[in-house]
């Protein structure tokens, strides 16, 4: 998939657990693991709202485009 989820690089350079995120952003532990792990089809600009104020980011800090054709 070209869309990269880069939300444990943000989460280290904050220093912040998936825990701690969990609990800001009310989100289950499951559901941001699945995010960070990048297994997430979709996300909620609510959610991603809601992590950005979390961690203090921008979206392009969290999620990033790869193109496919260039990696091949």
């Amino acid at each position: 998939m070209p869309i990269i989820v880069n939300l444990d690089v943000m989460m280290a350079k904050r220093k912040i657990s998936l825990n701690e995120l969990s609990e800001r952003v009310d989100l289950t532990l499951s559901n941001l693991s699945i995010l960070k792990t990048g297994k997430a089809k979709a996300i909620r600009f609510s959610t991603l709202d809601a992590i950005c104020k979390a961690l203090g980011c921008q979206p392009g800090d969290i999620l990033e485009y790869v193109n496919d054709e260039t990696n091949r």
